[in-house]
């Protein structure tokens, strides 16, 4: 059996993702960061992008997260994030809708926002 870390993905509102995973990339104020088990500790600020998480049966899930904390010891990851959706939760046109009005309003925090919800999207 493969070495695996237990991941929890949380929102501000609810629990968005829990299980089992060998991988885990999200990006951080340092820049992309991928845990593995057996990582070093580390705590951390989460910038808004996609969340990659490796689960142990081979499967991939992708979350768009919005800013937040990362931590991680003793093969225990937990990201706790402002605002998080998985993939598939979320609504390409309406998403693409989005973006299109804050670059009209030119609201860059929006635009962002829009950006990282269809990259996570792309990436699934």
């Amino acid at each position: 059996m493969a070495a695996e870390l237990h991941v929890e993905l949380v929102a501000a509102d609810r629990s968005v993702w829990s299980g089992e995973a060998t991988l885990v990339v999200a990006r951080t104020t340092s820049g992309d960061i991928g845990v593995m088990p057996g990582h070093q500790p580390l705590l951390g600020v989460l910038e808004s992008g996609p969340v990659t998480i490796r689960t142990s049966d081979g499967a991939t899930v992708v979350a768009a997260v919005h800013g937040g904390f990362i931590s991680f010891a003793d093969d225990k990851l937990s990201m706790l994030a402002e605002i998080a959706e998985l993939a598939d939760e979320i609504d390409v046109q309406r998403a693409e809708r989005a973006l299109e009005r804050a670059k009209s309003d030119t609201d860059a925090a929006s635009e962002r926002r829009a950006e990282v919800r269809l990259r996570a999207v792309a990436v699934r």
